[in-house]
């Protein structure tokens, strides 16, 4: 009998200790747990964070492309506006004697008409030479601008510096020829001042 209460009383610790063993297993297990809990909810939570950076710099991307769209239309805008700008002012400089050549056109008209004028007086003949003299001095002043007399009697009527008011037949021309000039046609270089009025064989 007493062996067997010796027996007892030495397997119980045993019993005991296995029991704190089980029980340290299972706290073990569930920190385990907790920490997978743990460690899937900071993931998740830096899966949300990675998602919502994700989200902010496509949208900063997007902003940034939109800016620099609008920088570079600015730009284009401003090149437009210097390149428009420089040919204005190419453009002034170079018919800046327009506005003073159609104000002197009526002028010549009539010193022309006046040249025309048969006169046998000789203080009327004197007369008219010095208003020639005039006209000439005129007319090489306006060439040094860049003033040309339009081309018509003979040529071929040209809508562009020709300004038809009568259509007449003459054997003598070509169709669509211009047969007499009414009035003078000038250029400023390249530009029409003033087309000539004329009559065009039909």
């Amino acid at each position: 009998m007493e062996k067997e209460k010796e027996q007892n009383t030495y397997e119980q610790p045993t019993e005991t200790k296995t029991e704190e063993i089980v029980s340290e297993e299972n706290q073990a297990e569930t920190m385990k747990q907790e920490e997978k809990a743990e460690e899937a909810e900071k993931a998740e939570n830096e899966k949300d964070e990675l998602t919502a950076a994700y989200e902010k710099i496509a949208e900063l991307e997007g902003k940034l492309a939109e800016t620099e769209n609008r920088l570079l239309r600015l730009h284009a805008d401003f090149e437009n506006f210097r390149r428009r700008m420089r040919l204005e002012l190419e453009a002034a400089e170079k018919y800046r004697a327009q506005s003073l050549v159609t104000d002197i056109l009526p002028a010549l008209d009539n010193f022309e008409r006046a040249l025309k004028i048969e006169v046998e007086d000789e203080k009327a003949k004197s007369l008219l030479q010095g208003m020639e003299m005039v006209y000439r001095s005129l007319m090489e002043a306006l060439k040094k601008e860049g003033v040309e007399v339009i081309e018509a009697v003979g040529k071929p009527f040209d809508p562009h510096v020709h300004q038809a008011v009568m259509q007449v037949e003459d054997s003598n021309y070509e169709p669509n020829t211009v047969v007499e000039e009414l009035q003078k046609g000038y250029k400023l270089k390249d530009r029409v001042i003033r087309p000539s009025m004329v009559k065009v064989n039909q």
